[in-house]
């Protein structure tokens, strides 16, 4: 896998892919504390891309050479150079509403599940850039979450 050359990666993998199988555990046995992980991780997310995003586009970059996929690196080497900022924006209110629907019920619950799920497979072609397999994992986990009773607000502990 490209990038496995690069201790800090890997040290990243290794944290990332043991918060996700906590975050599956999480699922199955106290999906209230998965969701409130899940809620943390979307929120960060959406800070840090519109940070960056603003900031530093150019860092987004190097997600191309960490891809697996051919497609990938020729979408982020072409039209995404061009429109980094609005494509990554975009993308991080996408994560900010996911957050925010963690902590609620009912449809608009189960709508952030199905997002989140849908940005965690998107993801998963870019390998340890990643953390590969954790999106795999944390999608498993927000699927579980989908199918338990989400009748409860997060704050209803």
């Amino acid at each position: 896998m490209k990038g496995l050359e690069n201790q800090l990666y890997i040290m990243l993998l290794i944290i990332s892919n043991v918060v996700a199988v906590l975050q599956l555990i999480a699922a199955v046995k106290w999906p209230l504390i998965a969701r409130g992980s899940f809620f943390l991780l979307f929120a960060w997310a959406c800070w840090t891309n519109w940070k960056i995003s603003q900031q530093a586009p150019g860092f987004y970059l190097e997600y191309g050479d960490l891809t697996w996929s051919e497609w990938y690196r020729s979408f982020i080497n072409g039209w995404f150079r061009e429109h980094i900022k609005p494509a990554v924006g975009f993308i991080a209110t996408c994560q900010g509403l996911i957050a925010i629907s963690m902590l609620l019920k009912g449809w608009i619950f189960k709508i952030g599940c199905v997002g989140g799920m849908v940005f965690l497979l998107a993801i998963l072609p870019f390998g340890v850039g990643a953390g590969f397999p954790c999106t795999a994992i944390m999608a498993i986990a927000m699927y579980i979450l989908l199918k338990k009773n989400n009748t409860r607000f997060i704050w209803e502990m």
